[in-house]
């Protein structure tokens, strides 16, 4: 081979990172390929207006909706991909989110793979990812620990690996009265680096700017920091930033990708790349991209899609922010602290036999997050005054599969152009001083290339639970009002905040219904792999990142035992 590696890992993100780590650390020869840089660690990191309202740290290609309307995606193209600006929340999928579901809207379909095969990798996960916990005093069940907390939450074989994080005063306040009227609350998993029992050894410092917002101090275990930084330097690991994979060649039987064709974004020509495993984990929407773009002779409607399905399924929950005002102050700095699933499975009203979803705080408010819905020329001060008594809650309803939300390209020939992204540029340091004030050039899509048409269904379920959560914030004494909070995801959540994005490459075991096999192999190709959440079947109602890198682990363990052996 012209470029001898084992395996290409396209992405670095939960997915990606998580399985180069693995791959890595087994000592296979792996070339990373990021589409992005990395993303500068500056004061700026901390800024609201800068996070929120400029959008820093998000890409500004442009894609296309349904209606053929300009799309502006939350996506950010960096090294640790959107780990690097999510919430850290780790949850497991429930038991029975891996089975057949009925909900008001549709069917949830089950997996092929059960939760019991998935529990140990789930495990190495949230040690991977520092992820801090309790499961309470319940006693053991068959095959581990139950919580005393949570009774949707599914057996552990292990304890989590770190203590819970303890409630700010606001936030134990309305615990203890939610519970007062019988709601069950349970420790929300966080992945961040937290030493409560001696502060000053700790990373992270509680901050108020947690959420969405990237981490100044590398406190939030992401892909980045847990993962691509730990190998980086090996001799058998090899990172390119700024290049973006346009398309994967095959051999003329179609059966095995050969190539893997590369802008990088200092370079007029295409370069190529060869290995004997390829991973794409480059997002559910850009995963599904690079293969639409890679169709050929073989493959005419892109690679791996006999079944048609590639693309189809997206998924990204039914999901909004709302602010519970009260004449009460809130003062907490960091409020993701607790949660509920007394509604997960099925509402308390036996007249409506179906889930509704999951209830947990945002982690960190600020006024700026209120100017999309305020009115125009609202005084700062204002904003300020509502901000010291409000609470913000998300909220999550599982969003189901359908066929036709779905990506799609305007044509097959990869476009692009060179756009800019904040960040150092030239070598990838690991030094955490360097120049913020500089513009990496990055390859993106043309305008209008992508379109990601989306009709939002299992709406009703949502709208309930957001009505049970007012009300029981009523009845604590806790909600004199409450107002949906679109501003924190720029302007329920737009399509444009397609962070929790999941489906469009499904596994199964039918090559009729799905794209690839079990171990995320696609059931067309020897050797081309999907690493990240566009395996997913169902999206279920909680954060996806821990199923993601469990299942990177997963995949890992069978590429290194049966594989790259």
């Amino acid at each position: 081979m012209a470029n001898p590696f084992d395996a290409i890992i396209i992405g670095s993100g939960a997915g990606g990172g998580t399985l180069a780590l693995h791959l890595a650390e087994a000592g296979k020869r792996i070339l990373i390929l990021e589409r992005g840089p990395f993303l500068p660690q500056e004061k700026l990191n901390w800024n609201t207006s800068a996070v929120f309202l400029d959008n820093r740290y998000h890409t500004t290609e442009t894609w296309h909706d349904k209606d053929d309307k300009p799309l502006h995606p939350q996506q950010a193209y960096y090294v640790g991909g959107q780990t690097k600006v999510y919430g850290a929340a780790m949850f497991r999928m429930r038991a029975e989110d891996f089975g057949i579901i009925q909900h008001q809207g549709g069917v949830s379909p089950a997996w092929p793979i059960s939760y019991s095969e998935m529990e140990l990798f789930y495990t190495r996960a949230e040690e991977l990812f520092h992820v801090h916990g309790d499961l309470g005093t319940a006693p053991s069940v068959p095959g581990g620990y139950g919580s005393s907390f949570d009774p949707t939450e599914p057996f552990h074989s292990k304890p989590y690996p770190y203590a819970a994080f303890s409630n700010e005063p606001r936030m134990n306040d309305i615990e203890n009265a939610v519970r007062n009227l019988g709601v069950r609350t349970f420790p929300i998993p966080l992945g961040l680096k937290r030493n409560a029992a001696d502060p000053v050894a700790s990373k992270c410092i509680r901050c108020d700017t947690c959420d969405g917002y990237p981490c100044l101090v590398h406190a939030k275990s992401d892909a980045d920091i847990n993962c691509i930084r730990e190998i980086m330097h090996l001799p058998n690991v090899t990172l390119m930033t700024n290049s973006r994979v346009l398309r994967l060649l095959t051999n003329a039987e179609g059966t095995a990708v050969t190539a893997v064709e590369v802008q990088h974004a200092d370079s007029f020509a295409p370069a190529q790349y060869e290995a004997h495993i390829v991973a794409v984990c480059a997002g559910a929407v850009n995963s599904a991209v690079i293969l639409l773009q890679s169709a050929n002779d073989k493959h005419p409607t892109g690679l791996a899609n006999a079944s048609d399905q590639v693309g189809r399924n997206f998924m990204y929950h039914q999901a909004d922010a709302l602010l519970a005002l009260s004449t009460l102050e809130n003062n907490d700095s960091y409020m993701k602290t607790w949660g509920t699933n007394d509604y997960y499975l099925r509402d308390t009203d036996p007249d409506y036999p179906f889930p509704l979803g999951q209830v947990q705080p945002v982690g960190s408010f600020h006024h700026e997050m209120m100017k999309g819905d305020a009115p125009p020329l609202t005084p700062g001060f204002v904003l300020e005054g509502l901000k010291r008594h409000a609470v913000p809650w998300w909220l999550t309803t599982e969003d189901l599969p359908d066929p036709e939300n779905r990506v799609t390209l305007r044509n097959t020939t990869p476009s692009q152009f060179t756009a800019t992204a904040p960040s150092p540029a030239g070598p990838h340091p690991d030094s955490t001083i360097t120049p913020s004030n500089q513009t990496a050039n990055i390859s993106q899509a043309q305008p209008g290339h992508i379109k990601l048409a989306y009709t939002p269904n299992n709406t009703k379920s949502f709208d309930r639970l957001k009505d049970r959560w007012v009300q029981v914030l009523k009845d604590a004494g806790h909600a004199d009002t409450s107002i949906p909070f679109h501003a924190y995801f720029k302007k329920r959540i737009p399509l444009e905040g397609v962070g929790h994005q999941n489906g469009t490459i499904r596994f199964g075991h039918d090559p009729a219904t799905s794209v690839l096999d079990v171990n995320c192999k696609a059931h067309q190709l020897d050797n081309l792999y999907v690493v990240d959440a566009s395996f997913f079947v169902s999206a279920s109602a909680v954060n996806p990142s821990l199923t993601i890198i469990a299942n990177a682990i997963r995949v890992a363990d069978h590429l290194l035992s049966d594989v790259l052996t």
